[in-house]
């Protein structure tokens, strides 16, 4: 009955890590553990930069906006996954996916966008600290913070909208751990390559674009540096600079490797590893990266853990 056919195009199924039958209870272990580190390390740094007197700085306030999104984010993939993992059900409708990919698309193009903001903060502060106060002031923080946030809505759902209007009559197994755009064009029939042009015209102005800018502020400031007198201002200037700049090159090396390389490359094997760089190792290092090169983070986290002995 033609109702059946009906109900088999609204459901896709997630093979994740089908390929691994004898792993799925260890991965399933390891992933949740990442998880629970996610939430743990990037709630801590939003609650101290919230609370702590001494980290009121802009660069504290994108950090705090930071910390938060990289949970958004990781809870768009994993959570899904988690579940895929431990009861075996891999089916997932396509409004679902749908959602999964564009919160995916929306929460990875802020990230994109404030990484630029946060190398424009370190910029100004490092390369005109007299007028930094004045440049980065209250009210144009919360525009950056808030133009990184809401800029990418409109477009990733309308990219996520074009895509899912396409026909999908090949199989309906993505292979893959999550709803995200190569596997899922992989998919559909017919002409893909509108859709294709998109793509990269969203990642280049998403990821590209922001991608340049950092490293335009990233080359100004190593150039400052190298002319500071002191040999500890420049070693301050750098260490504040390289935990920045490995986070940046994590999330946008893989990034850049999964979104802006030719389809007829595309293995679906190397897309799950790289996937996995940018939706949960760079979230799962990023607190490490910032807080343990960070003094003034260490301070505070040690204020707020002695707070709660004497408690």
């Amino acid at each position: 009955p033609p109702v059946d056919n009906l109900t088999e195009l609204m459901e896709f199924a997630l093979l994740g890590f089908a390929d691994m039958p004898h792993l799925q209870w260890f991965l399933f272990g390891l992933f949740l553990i990442i998880y629970i580190i996610i939430l743990m390390s990037n709630g801590t740094i939003f609650l101290i930069t919230k609370m702590d007197p001494a980290l009121q700085s802009p660069m504290y306030f994108f950090l705090a906006n930071f910390s938060f999104l990289e949970i958004c984010y990781v809870s768009a993939t994993l959570p899904r996954m988690l579940m895929n993992l431990g009861t075996q059900q891999r089916r997932i409708s396509v409004v679902s996916c749908a959602t999964q990919m564009c919160f995916v698309l929306i929460f990875g193009g802020t990230e994109c966008l404030l990484l630029a903001v946060m190398a424009y903060d370190r910029y100004v502060a490092i390369c005109n600290p007299l007028q930094y106060p004045l440049v980065m002031n209250n009210r144009v923080c919360i525009l950056l913070a808030t133009g990184s946030w809401t800029i990418g809505i409109p477009v990733m759902i309308g990219h996520t909208y074009q895509i899912f209007s396409l026909p999908f009559c090949k199989s309906k197994q993505i292979n893959h751990f999550f709803c995200d755009i190569p596997p899922i064009l992989k998919l559909a029939c017919g002409d893909t390559f509108i859709n294709e042009m998109l793509v990269y015209t969203v990642a280049v102005l998403f990821v590209m674009v922001p991608f340049l800018l950092i490293l335009g502020s990233y080359s100004k400031i190593v150039s400052i540096i190298l002319k500071l007198p002191s040999a500890t201002n420049r070693a301050k200037a750098f260490s504040t600079c390289s935990s920045h700049l490995m986070v940046v090159m994590l999330f946008f090396g893989s990034g850049i490797i999964a979104y802006l390389r030719p389809n007829s490359r595309h293995s679906e094997e190397t897309d799950k590893v790289l996937s996995l760089f940018y939706t949960i190792l760079t979230p799962m290092f990023n607190p490490m990266i910032y807080s343990l090169r960070n003094k003034d983070v260490i301070i505070a986290l040690r204020k707020l853990l002695f707070k709660q002995k004497v408690l």
